[in-house]
């Protein structure tokens, strides 16, 4: 059976005018790989209502899963949630559920319960709510798409509240090998090599050390046996005079 898909979904202004360094995509991605599910695809768009919309919509109907990070907070151009609702034509309100979280956290925090913070309680109709353990502020999950906060730290507890509800597949193995040659000296067998082992996914990530060029060659699957017979094969298909 073959893994389960996802993509994600980065939404902000500050992402695409540099102001912010993204950290929650690689997060992401290696939380996936983990639980067994295969990261497919990765947007970044602005704060538009009609732009997050249109990619909710496309990628929802693609992939299995679609984790969206940004937009949920209590400012005017956190328009995510809005956005999201109008992508799948629901309703959204202030719920009863949000609010009493938010209420209870403030209260105990001596921080008064304001209209801007309010809007962190508007969720769309038939949604289910994200824990979130840092801040209390819950995303949700409506149909196939999660949706969090920006915040690493929210983002990364709200992405540890998600994942255990959804069924991964084969843990993807891998296998590293460094070769001492420049990429274009190790293409042809590589590319045999990949061509007779449709089961393994195989990348080149060039480096030079000491003035040399390298590459080191990832081998990923799910099949264990597939993978080193991959691996076996581009071994006794390189060239001679190879310095793994």
């Amino acid at each position: 059976m073959a893994n389960p898909t996802a993509a994600m979904l980065v939404i902000g202004d500050e992402i695409l005018s540099g102001r912010t360094r993204d950290s929650n995509l690689h997060f992401l991605a290696q939380q996936l790989t983990d639980a067994a599910i295969d990261l497919k695809e990765a947007r970044v768009v602005a704060d538009d209502h009609d732009a997050i919309k249109t990619a909710v919509q496309e990628l929802a109907a693609r992939w299995d899963h679609v984790f969206t990070s940004g937009g949920i907070g209590p400012t005017h151009d956190d328009i995510t949630a809005d956005a999201i609702a109008d992508a799948f034509g629901r309703h959204i309100d202030v719920r009863e559920d949000a609010r009493a979280l938010l209420q209870a956290y403030y209260d105990r925090s001596g921080i008064t319960m304001n209209e801007s913070r309010l809007r962190m309680a508007r969720i769309p109709d038939g949604a289910t709510l994200i824990d979130n353990p840092v801040s209390v502020a819950p995303g949700f999950t409506i149909e196939n798409v999660h949706v969090m906060a920006g915040v690493p730290a929210v983002f990364e507890a709200m992405v540890a509240s998600v994942l255990p509800g959804i069924k991964g597949g084969d843990p993807l193995l891998s296998r590293t090998i460094r070769v001492n040659r420049p990429e274009g000296d190790i293409a042809g067998p590589l590319a045999e090599m990949a061509a007779r082992h449709p089961k393994v996914s195989v990348g080149s990530y060039p480096f030079i050390l000491n003035s040399r060029f390298g590459s080191n060659i990832v081998f990923r699957s799910s099949d264990a046996q597939a993978l080193e017979a991959a691996v076996k094969d581009f071994l006794t298909l390189m060239p001679e005079g190879f310095e793994p």
